[in-house]
C-alpha cells in the first residue's frame, strides 16, 4: 500500500470516543428533554406538531394577522456531544424553528439578517404572490446584513412545507439554513392523528478537526442528520400503543433518502401537496424522500422499540474516510507495526469486517481528530447498536399519556419474545445450501465474542 493510502485508511479508523462513552453510561434515555406539547388540540382544531430536538416558533396576533419573526444568524450547533460547529441557522438553531399555521390564515413574517452576507427566504411549495417568493434578484432585492424584510401572504393550502434561502444557496443550505412550515387544513381531518412529528433530513461535510461545515462538498458527506442531530443524539419518537402517528419528512440534503420504519406497514398519506384523499394512500415499509420533497407517513403504533432510519447504509454512520483501500480478507500481519511508525496508536482493522469498530472506540484505544465522532455508536440493552447518522427509534408503550414526549427507556420484552442463541457451533444443524463456502479450504471464520458486553442471551 502506498503511504498516502495508509494514512487515509488510518484516518478512517481513528474517531473520537467522547460521545460513545457518554451514551454508554446513559443509554438512549437522555433524549426528549426539550419542547413538549399539551397533547390537546388548539383552538383552531389541530394537533400541534412536535419537532424532535427542535421547537415551534411562537407568533403574535395583530389585527387578525399571525406575526412571526425569523433571525438569520451564525450559531454554535452541537450535532452530538463531542462534535460542535459554527453553523448558520434561524433564531439560534438549525434547523430553524417550525412555523405552524392553518389554511386560510394570513401570516406576516419578519426576517432579520445577522449574517455576514446577503440572504432571502423562499417559502418552499407555498402558493403566494410572486413578490413574496424570496428569490434574490428575481422577486426581491437581497436582505443585506443588518436589514429586516417583511413577507406577508394568506395561506391558500395545507401540507408539509419548508423554508430556506434563495441567496448563495449552496453555502447557506450547507451551513444549516432551513426549517419546516406546517399548514394544517382549515376543516380538520377525517382521520385525525394523535402524534404529529416533523423531521428535516440534511447532510453535512464537517471534516475531522474542523469547526465549520464545508459547502463545496457535493457527495462525500460526513454527517447525515435528522433535525441537524445524528444518532444517538436524535430524540426518540414516542407514542402510546394504538395511537395514530404521523411523521412528516422533508429533505433539503444533497441526496435522496429511502426512509424505513421497522415493525409496521405505514401508509404514505401526504406531501407538500397536503394530505391526500384516502383512496390515494398506499402501504409501504420504505418511502423515498427525494431532494426538495416532503412526504407524510402514518401508522398505528405497536408496542416496542422500532428502528426508524434511512436505508442508504452509509447514511447510518458518522464521519469516515473515503477512497479507502478495501481491507476485507487482507492478511494484515506486520502491517500495524509499519503504520504505527507514521501514526502512533493505529490499529489494523477491517480484515473480518468492521463489527469491532465500536468496541475499540468505546474502549478508548483509537483516539481520533479533534471535534469528530465515531462512525458507529450507541449502547442498547443487548450491547452495541453500532449505528450513527440518520437513525433513531420509535418507542411505543401502553402507558404513555397524551402529550408525554419523554423517553420511556428501553422496552421490556414479554417472556419468550426475544431472539436468542441456541448454539455456538458454526456447523450446527443441517441447512440446505448450494455451492461451497469461501472459507471451506482456508481458516474457519472466528466465532463472535458474545461476552464483549455481557451475555447476549438475555
Amino acid at each position: 500500500m502506498k503511504r498516502r493510502n495508509l494514512l487515509m485508511a488510518a484516518g478512517a479508523f481513528l474517531p473520537a470516543t467522547t460521545l460513545s462513552r457518554v451514551l454508554a453510561e446513559s443509554g438512549h434515555e437522555h433524549h426528549n428533554h426539550g419542547e413538549t406539547t399539551s397533547g390537546r388540540r388548539t383552538d383552531q382544531g389541530y394537533m400541534p406538531v412536535h419537532t424532535p430536538n427542535g421547537w415551534t416558533l411562537p407568533y403574535e396576533m395583530r389585527d387578525g394577522v399571525k406575526e412571526f419573526h425569523l433571525v438569520a444568524e451564525e450559531i454554535e450547533h452541537e450535532f452530538a456531544p463531542g462534535s460542535k460547529a459554527k453553523c448558520w441557522g434561524y433564531n439560534g438553531t438549525t434547523p430553524g424553528p417550525t412555523i405552524e399555521a392553518v389554511e386560510g390564515d394570513r401570516v406576516r413574517i419578519f426576517v432579520t439578517n445577522r449574517l455576514p452576507e446577503k440572504t432571502s427566504v423562499h417559502w418552499h411549495g407555498i402558493h403566494l404572490p410572486s413578490g413574496m417568493d424570496g428569490v434574490t434578484g428575481v422577486t426581491q432585492p437581497p436582505i443585506m446584513p443588518g436589514e429586516t424584510f417583511v413577507y406577508e401572504f394568506t395561506l391558500e393550502q395545507h401540507g408539509t412545507h419548508m423554508y430556506h434561502p434563495h441567496a448563495d444557496e449552496m453555502v447557506q443550505l450547507a451551513m444549516g439554513m432551513m426549517g419546516m412550515f406546517i399548514i394544517h387544513p382549515r376543516d380538520g381531518e377525517t382521520e385525525p392523528v394523535d402524534r404529529d412529528y416533523a423531521i428535516l433530513l440534511h447532510n453535512w461535510a464537517l471534516h475531522p478537526g474542523t469547526e465549520r461545515p464545508d459547502p463545496a462538498v457535493m457527495v462525500d458527506f460526513e454527517l447525515w442528520s435528522m433535525n441537524s442531530k445524528v444518532f444517538p443524539a436524535i430524540d426518540s419518537l414516542v407514542a402510546r400503543s394504538g395511537e395514530r402517528v404521523r411523521i412528516r419528512m422533508a429533505n433539503l440534503s444533497m441526496w435522496n433518502h429511502p426512509m424505513h420504519v421497522h415493525g409496521v406497514t405505514f401508509q404514505v398519506t401526504g406531501s407538500d401537496g397536503g394530505r391526500w384523499p384516502r383512496q390515494q394512500w398506499r402501504p409501504e415499509a420504505t418511502e423515498i424522500v427525494g431532494v426538495g420533497q416532503a412526504r407524510d407517513i402514518e401508522f398505528i403504533a405497536p408496542p416496542g422499540d422500532w428502528a426508524f432510519h434511512c436505508h442508504m447504509s452509509h447514511h447510518t454512520m458518522n464521519p469516515m474516510g473515503h477512497e479507502l483501500a478495501n481491507p476485507l480478507g487482507v492478511d494484515q500481519s506486520g502491517l500495524e507495526e509499519e503504520i504505527q511508525r507514521l501514526l502512533p496508536g493505529y490499529m489494523a482493522m477491517g480484515e473480518h469486517g468492521m463489527a469491532d469498530h465500536q468496541a475499540h472506540t468505546d474502549g478508548g484505544h483509537m483516539p481520533g481528530p479533534r471535534n469528530t465522532l465515531p462512525m458507529a455508536m450507541g449502547e442498547g440493552p443487548f450491547g452495541e447498536i453500532g449505528m450513527g447518522g440518520m437513525f433513531t427509534l420509535v418507542k411505543v408503550r401502553d402507558d404513555l399519556e397524551p402529550g408525554d414526549f419523554s423517553d420511556p427507556g428501553w422496552y421490556r420484552h414479554p417472556e419468550g419474545s426475544v431472539a436468542r442463541a441456541v448454539s455456538r457451533d458454526p456447523d450446527y444443524g443441517s441447512p440446505h445450501r448450494r455451492g461451497r463456502p469461501a472459507t471451506a479450504e482456508s481458516e474457519q471464520l472466528p466465532t463472535p465474542n458474545r461476552d464483549a458486553h455481557g451475555d447476549h442471551e438475555h
